[in-house]
């Protein structure tokens, strides 16, 4: 852990009061209505993808959950391939890694996924995971998904910006900032180590175009800005 992170310990009591402030002011929003998977047209064979993570990967934020993180994914890889997408959203309301290793993971059927997007990692962050936790919880987690899809394609995206969220204090913000620096890090090595791939950090240029009402989570403009990132790392050979 190095000094930075160990510093944000100190201003533990901030991250409390700040973030109680933040949880009364800020209504809490439900997942996006509509199909969490389906099917599109195109040619053989078929690209699968599952998107597994937290609340963005169940598109919360947005009303209909075919303007969300998935949804748009495989409209993009579909126009960029010709070929047929089946997609499913696998998305849980403040998932950690390791509610998504132990929970979510061991219930899901072994569809023959060709391509997995991992979008894990925020609520590690935001609820104070130490990093040593975070390996053993989403590093099981990368051991698993390798184990039963051992020819599907990883991609994980890493923790956004928490600076650049119109929800979130100054203050807090910079604290939650240094330990997804610390999370970003190691999640990278992670992958590296196991199989998977880090896609770069998703740049937040527009803040006030790409949050949804409550200043945390994707508007429909935010997702479809996520997706556009993601899909060369999907894509990549």
């Amino acid at each position: 852990m190095g000094f930075p992170t160990i510093l944000t310990w100190l201003a533990f009591p901030v991250y409390v009061w700040q973030g109680l402030g933040v949880r009364r002011r800020t209504s809490r929003m439900l997942p996006a209505q509509g199909p969490v998977m389906h099917d599109l047209a195109g040619n053989e064979p078929a690209i699968s993808l599952l998107v597994l993570g937290d609340s963005s990967a169940a598109s919360v934020g947005i009303g209909n959950s075919e303007n969300g993180l998935a949804a748009q994914l495989a409209v993009m890889i579909a126009q960029r391939t010709g070929s047929a997408v089946r997609w499913r959203a696998a998305g849980f309301n403040s998932a950690t890694s390791g509610q998504i290793r132990d929970h979510v993971l061991p219930n899901l059927s072994a569809d023959a996924w060709t391509h997995i997007v991992l979008a894990i990692g925020t609520n590690d962050t935001k609820n104070f995971h130490s990093a040593p936790r975070f390996k053993r919880e989403f590093g099981g987690l990368l051991y698993a998904l390798r184990a039963k899809w051992p020819e599907a394609r990883v991609v994980w995206s890493p923790v956004l910006e928490f600076t650049r969220a119109p929800a979130m204090p100054s203050l807090l913000g910079k604290i939650l900032e240094i330990r997804a620096t610390a999370m970003n890090r190691m999640g990278e090595r992670l992958c590296l180590e196991r199989g998977a791939v880090p896609a770069p950090r998703l740049p937040i240029t527009n803040p006030e175009a790409g949050f949804a009402s409550d200043g945390f989570h994707a508007s429909e403009a935010g997702y479809r800005a996520w997706a556009e990132h993601l899909v060369g790392p999907v894509l990549a050979d």
